[in-house]
């Protein structure tokens, strides 16, 4: 980018100043070998510190150990192999066949580093939504400059000690703070931007970069609903609804919001949600396999939400408790668009129950809403489930399970105008980081015969063009 870069005032622009002048050096040094170290020595950094990840986590979030390791690192691990494994080829540049307009040149796309990259992480998965698109900042060839959550504060000085341990801060360094420390990193001139967080603040990240033409990548989120049809493997859908809805305490951005339930199958369902539910965290909200939420703010966030619901006619059918950051899973039923919850992300341990009898009816509802991160479908019936898939628009579709398409290094992640704008994860996040560039070299192109001035018999030649080309 050719915009002016700041002075060197504060650590913001100190890092930023730092990293935009290893620019042109790093394009010629920073090579596949170089990459994959960097890889490798964020593998080992994070290997060597596991335990204290569970224990800054746990400072955090009350996350249990199983689920720190389930859903913070092995994704990172997971993201870090597969890159490794395939950066040769997704830098390699792309041949391109000539069209006949370009017969005689030779075309191909070399994927280039976009330079100095931000990346904004958010507070629910602190650590692997902060790493995962440093992974792919690197395999890409860029620097980067993490900005983590000041709502998750040991988590965030863990990150700051480890990318400080393991990369000089011209290729990657951390900057704490809450929104001031945003702010200052918003006004810089930074090649692409890469945000997680709610779709209110990423219209400002997205305004921000709009004065500096940055490119930005918006991970967001939404009210992502989930249909259970009346074919559905109860039993199983419990289990994966539970899974889904519950983990890290309902603070999961393509959690499952709430529930379309086919009325022939509604009793049944809610018994084996309450079964699942007990079988999973017992009763109350201080289960040792449930995390907290992540602070007093949210959570009663969370109660006014229920109180509302309650009021205008809303009936709680499992009661999980709340105590504090405490709260255990509960399920609503009687929701009404009268009703906050029906309208705002809950992103907390409750989830509202909606039968239906007309499925029509509910693909209107959702395609009345703006489009969500995740739909999920649980169903026997392979023909409903494709007629619901043409049917609407979302960021990722689960059937017959939950969260899991997060998992898959293979598929684009990524939400669609209010979830989200760009995709993450493997090569999906390989190319959000890159400019794909093209080259076209010419050896006996035919151009020049029609090149002014437009004599008689170029003037044939161009209408001999068109009876070819057009």
């Amino acid at each position: 980018m050719n915009a002016t870069r700041p002075p060197i005032a504060d650590p913001v622009n100190a890092a930023f100043a730092g990293q935009s002048a290893t620019v042109a050096a790093r394009r010629q040094s920073f090579g596949l070998g170089a990459r994959r170290d960097a890889l490798g020595q964020l593998g080992t950094a994070i290997r060597r510190n596991e335990a204290a990840l569970v224990a800054a986590l746990a400072t955090d979030f009350g996350k249990p150990e199983a689920e720190v390791i389930l859903t913070e690192i092995l994704p990172v691990m997971q993201e870090l192999r597969h890159t490794s494994r395939h950066l040769r080829r997704w830098m390699r540049p792309r041949r391109v066949v000539p069209t006949l307009a370009t017969f005689g040149t030779s075309a191909r796309v070399r994927p280039e580093p976009r330079g100095v990259c931000l990346i904004i992480a958010p507070w629910n998965y602190p650590f692997s939504l902060a790493i995962g698109p440093l992974i792919s900042a690197l395999a890409a060839g860029n620097s980067a400059i993490i900005k983590p959550s000041e709502l998750t504060p040991a988590t965030s000085a863990l990150i700051a000690r480890l990318i400080a341990e393991t990369f000089p801060p011209e290729l990657v360094t951390v900057i704490e703070g809450g929104v001031d420390a945003a702010e200052a990193l918003l006004a810089l001139p930074f090649d692409h931007i890469f945000f997680t967080g709610s779709p209110a603040v990423g219209k400002i990240v997205m305004a921000a970069a709009a004065k500096t033409l940055a490119s930005v990548t918006l991970e967001l989120g939404g009210k992502s609903p989930t249909i259970i049809g009346p074919d559905a493997d109860l039993k199983a859908a419990a289990k994966w609804v539970v899974f889904g809805k519950f983990v890290n305490a309902g603070q999961t951005c393509i959690a499952p919001d709430h529930l379309f339930v086919h009325s022939s199958v509604k009793a049944a369902f809610v018994a084996e949600l309450r079964s699942r539910i007990d079988a999973t965290y017992g009763k109350g909200g201080r289960s040792p396999h449930l995390a907290r939420i992540v602070n007093e703010k949210h959570a009663a966030r969370l109660s006014a939400l229920l109180r509302d619901a309650a009021a205008k006619g809303a009936r709680v059918i499992l009661d999980g408790g709340a105590d504090s950051r405490h709260i255990g899973p509960t399920l609503i039923e009687a929701i009404t668009p009268e009703m906050q919850i029906d309208h705002e992300e809950i992103f907390g341990p409750i989830l509202p129950i909606l039968p239906y009898d007309d499925l029509d009816g509910v693909i209107r509802q959702i395609n009345a809403r703006p489009k969500p991160l995740a739909l999920y479908i649980f169903d026997g019936q392979r023909a409903r489930v494709d007629r619901i898939i043409a049917a609407t628009s979302s960021g990722s579709v689960g059937v017959n399970l939950t969260v899991a398409q997060f998992s898959h290094t293979g598929l684009p992640f990524g939400g669609v105008n209010a979830s989200g704008i760009g995709a993450a994860h493997g090569h999906y996040g390989f190319r959000a980081f890159s400019h794909e560039r093209a080259i076209l070299a010419n050896h006996f192109s035919a151009l020049p015969l029609v090149f002014p001035p437009y004599t008689d018999r170029v003037q044939r030649l161009i209408t001999l063009f068109k009876r070819v080309l057009g």
